[in-house]
């Protein structure tokens, strides 16, 4: 008998009583034929109904149904058919549940099914500790991998995905490493985890070293792994090599492809040649999804394109039907900030639909601090500590604006305020890559075991840069209660500096310098970066936390426009 999966698997099964393996058939298709969660049970429902008994073929069927927390009250129910017929001791079966609560989100009741299995399988295994690795319980995630009897790929990769999605990228990075020397060959989501590692850290060379495995082992470059080698190598600086590989796939492209590549334009500042690929898109009839509108507007934020924006926001609503999220609306809201308006920021959050979240006020933080609207800052954070009583970047936003207008009183304030509630401000960093190793800096970072060469070479820096190019520091950015002569040389000690100072000694002439900046680059050092670039003759490129800047000869890709 053949069972039709274009065709609701209920319609056959009216006044019939079949037995339990055409019945597990019948559920199985209603699970592929991806109807409501409901389906498969409903088709349960009525097998019991005709007094078929389940056996332990029809659990591991119906369970994979349940995979939200809004289907955790059937699963239980299930759970209880389970045990009322006495299959709870079947691996399968076991398995089955373990993997319906963790994706239900009981990690409770998905680790009690561990506990009680009398033979742990390697799948249980995997399964329990994926479930603790996804919920971020990582460290318990570890403790289950490292007592496991045995591992195969799937242990690897889990744990391996576990620690990006924790923002332990160094911790992936090394535990890929250890997986290399147990002989055990990655699969494509392995190395997509490990791609998305190297992208955060700004690794290119180990990210680079990843696509030459792919290459040496053949291993398929799907449309799921091209779109992790484009985000690595955009996210690492390298936008010629995400090009190349967005380029490679050729009709494999899909949507979330595109998406990709117009995100990393976006990201860089290439309005137009994010707008022409999603004009490629819609001639090649792939309709954008909302990740692709996320791109189009981030463009436009970029650009300074108000009128763009707005056309763009429209046309996701109205012409392809796609509900705007809180991303969308953070676009827009930053797209007037930084424009200058923020009446009409203020106007657009009230008119939304859905509650304002961090992302929104702290758009229209930004955007007022650059304006110097110390009142709009101030009603900003107030929504913002109502939200998250805890982040210090609000607090810090208000502290710089303060700082600007000279009011040294209300910063004094807001820094007390932080020490009482035990808030502490986020210091900046940059890192870089060099000979494959990963290398930090704080402002005034010591650490480094060449710290007074590295001081030194800044020293020759700065030097060269006021001499033949008229540099003059821009103390204006220095937001502390400091003489000129303090504010020079706090200036001169910005973690992106030391980073450059580092490439120049260690990297020989015209290498391109890549840094990676958690926070954003201030005014004086972007001037001192466009300079280098000019007299040094090297290509740099700076990830921030809102963008990328790309330097050669002297300017800069976003056209000073940050």
């Amino acid at each position: 008998m053949s069972i039709s999966y274009t065709i609701n698997p209920i319609f056959h099964i009216r006044h019939l009583k079949l037995e339990s393996f055409l019945w597990n058939l019948i559920i199985r298709a209603a699970l592929h034929h991806n109807l409501s969660p409901h389906s498969p049970f409903s088709v349960y429902l009525r097998m019991r109904r005709h007094c078929v008994t389940p056996d332990f073929h029809t659990f591991p069927f119906l369970l994979p149904s349940f995979n939200n927390p809004t289907h955790l009250p059937l699963g239980r129910r299930t759970h209880a058919q389970i045990l009322l017929f006495g299959l709870h001791a079947d691996p399968f079966v076991r398995t089955s549940l373990l993997n319906m609560y963790s994706s239900c989100g009981d990690l409770a009741s998905a680790h009690r099914v561990f506990d009680e299995s009398i033979s742990k399988d390697l799948p249980a295994w995997n399964s329990v500790a994926n479930a603790y690795a996804k919920a971020g319980s990582i460290d318990v995630a570890r403790k289950l991998f490292d007592e496991m009897p045995e591992r195969n790929v799937i242990s690897w990769s889990s744990l391996i995905s576990g620690y990006v999605t924790c923002g332990r990228n160094r911790e992936a990075l090394g535990l890929f490493r250890e997986m290399q020397l147990s002989k055990i060959r990655p699969n494509e989501f392995t190395l997509s985890a490990v791609l998305s590692a190297c992208g955060r850290l700004g690794a290119l060379e180990q990210g680079k070293w990843v696509q030459a495995y792919v290459d040496k082992y053949n291993v398929e470059i799907d449309v799921v792994l091209g779109t992790s080698l484009i985000d690595m190598y955009a996210k690492c600086g390298s936008l010629e090599r995400a090009k190349l590989v967005f380029v490679s796939l050729g009709c494999k492209k899909d949507v979330k492809a595109y998406s990709a590549m117009m995100c990393c334009f976006a990201m860089y500042g290439l309005t137009e040649e994010c707008f022409q690929l999603f004009s490629e898109m819609a001639s090649n009839n792939i309709n954008p999804n909302s990740v692709t509108f996320v791109g189009l507007l981030g463009a436009c934020v970029h650009g300074g394109l108000v009128e763009e924006g707005r056309s763009y926001f429209a046309m996701m609503v109205e012409k392809f039907g796609i509900t705007p999220s809180i991303q969308h609306y953070g676009c827009m809201v930053d797209l007037y900030g930084r424009a200058g308006l923020i009446e009409e920021a203020e106007r657009f959050i009230a008119s939304m639909p859905v509650e304002p979240d961090e992302l929104i006020w702290g758009s229209l933080l930004s955007g007022s601090r650059t304006l110097g609207d110390v009142k709009t800052c101030e009603a900003a954070l107030k929504k913002l500590i109502e939200l998250d009583p805890l982040s210090s970047g609000a607090y810090v936003l208000l502290s710089n604006v303060y700082a600007k207008t000279g009011r040294w009183i209300e910063v004094k304030r807001i820094r007390q305020e932080m020490e009482v509630k035990g808030i502490k401000k986020v210091p900046g960093c940059s890192s870089v890559e060099v000979d494959g190793v990963i290398h930090e800096f704080v402002v005034g970072d010591e650490s480094e075991e060449e710290s007074e060469s590295i001081y030194a070479m800044l020293g020759e820096v700065m030097q060269r840069l006021r001499e033949e190019a008229g540099y003059v520091s821009d103390t204006k950015e220095v937001l502390l209660d400091l003489d000129e002569e303090g504010k020079v040389k706090t200036l001169s000690y910005h973690s992106e500096k030391l980073a450059i100072a580092f490439c120049l000694m260690k990297t020989r002439p015209g290498t391109p310098v890549r840094i990676i900046k958690n926070l954003r680059i201030c005014g004086d050092c972007h001037l001192v970066m466009k300079l280098i670039s000019k007299l040094y003759g090297r290509e740099i490129v700076v990830r921030d936390c809102n963008r990328f800047h790309h330097f050669r000869d002297g300017s800069c890709s976003c056209r000073d426009y940050w």
